[in-house]
């Protein structure tokens, strides 16, 4: 059995529809009178968007019900899923914590909460029963305060039993800015020991190479090989892994065919780039990871060796994976010992020929 690693998931977009609308039902009717019915709002909730705006308003309605009373039913359902039907050795599951607060308590108050959120996605991440090693990356957000992304970054230093880096989310198009405040940022980070990735280069408009230098993983970078493949010796040379989510690029509108990322493989590839393919959000987008890979190669995007090596990349680049090789390596060599254990065992019991 294969098992895999997810590098790119948010939280709010992890829910599969199914188990959110069940949720609506139970403890949320106001949301959910305003649909007809299930099929109605999983139509609503999975359809594509036009653009990448417009696809992350979505997140807010998940947001809003995540509190921290209700983060363990969603917690325990996606760590539940990520096992059973996608094989999950490892997840890196990203969020913003500020977002799960109370949103009528003052900015300092929100602050003091986050803490408390860590705590509960960490603590009910753990599941003996579905044995994943997870950890959180979390998200600074482009429509949040300097303030209140700082103290996202310290918190990640101070809870590294729970969490392995941290991300800048809410849409790429929107950093500009406030560039100098992001790469203060980042910097701070490092210099706290936080491991780094960033949601940049998934839009033509969120192009920002002053991000790189801070960043040990680049979330999406699809616009490097497809707008400025200049970059791409930059990239190889730090050692960076893109963080390619396939259908994405489908749901918010910034591909039109999947066939267009072939270039952003092939030329990854050819510059010595890794890349690990990720879902994103695969409850908003209906879509789990092995279909991901599926996809990509029934379409002739990528062939199975290539697909192998981002399977590889992704535990290689994982900021929390605790082994030095990935899972599918230890069985097989387990399964080496035993039919060399079986081998001996044949050689001792055959009978001596005596002349």
């Amino acid at each position: 059995m294969s098992l895999y690693a997810e590098l790119h998931r948010h939280l709010g977009g992890s829910v599969v529809p199914r188990v959110l609308w069940r949720y609506f039902e139970r403890n949320r009717p106001d949301v959910s009178e305003r649909f007809e019915g299930y099929p109605d709002f999983e139509a609503f909730y999975t359809r594509p968007r036009n653009t990448l705006a417009e696809y992350l308003e979505l997140h807010t309605l998940v947001e809003s019900v995540q509190t921290q009373e209700a983060l363990p039913y969603f917690v325990y359902r996606l760590i539940r899923g990520a096992y059973i039907f996608e094989n999950l050795a490892y997840l890196e599951l990203r969020y913003t914590p500020y977002l799960r607060t109370p949103e009528h308590l003052p900015q300092h108050e929100r602050i003091e909460k986050m803490a408390e959120i860590i705590e509960v996605v960490g603590q009910t991440s753990q599941q003996s029963e579905y044995p994943i090693v997870t950890k959180q990356i979390l998200c600074m957000h482009s429509k949040l305060p300097y303030e209140v992304n700082q103290a996202i970054v310290e918190l990640a230093a101070q809870y590294s039993q729970y969490v392995c880096a941290i991300d800048l989310a809410g849409g790429d198009a929107k950093y500009g800015d406030r560039m100098d405040e992001y790469t203060t940022l980042y910097a701070h980070a490092r210099e706290l020991g936080v491991s780094t990735t960033g949601h940049v280069f998934e839009t033509q408009d969120g192009c920002h190479p002053e991000l790189l230098p801070y960043l040990m993983r680049i979330g999406h970078g699809i616009q490097i090989p497809l707008q400025r493949p200049d970059l791409l010796r930059e990239v190889a040379a730090r050692g960076q892994c893109l963080e390619v989510c396939p259908t994405t690029y489908l749901k918010t509108g910034t591909l039109e065919d999947l066939q267009q990322l072939k270039v952003v493989f092939d030329r990854c590839f050819e510059a010595g780039v890794d890349i690990a393919i990720c879902t994103d959000n695969a409850g908003l987008h209906n879509v789990r990871l092995p279909f991901e890979y599926e996809n990509l190669l029934t379409q002739d995007i990528i062939g199975f060796e290539e697909l192998q090596a981002c399977q590889a990349a992704a535990f290689r680049h994982a900021f929390a994976w605790p082994h030095e090789r990935q899972p599918g390596s230890v069985i097989e060599s387990m399964l080496r010992r035993q039919q060399l254990t079986h081998l001996m065992g044949e050689e001792i019991d055959e009978p001596a020929v005596h002349g």
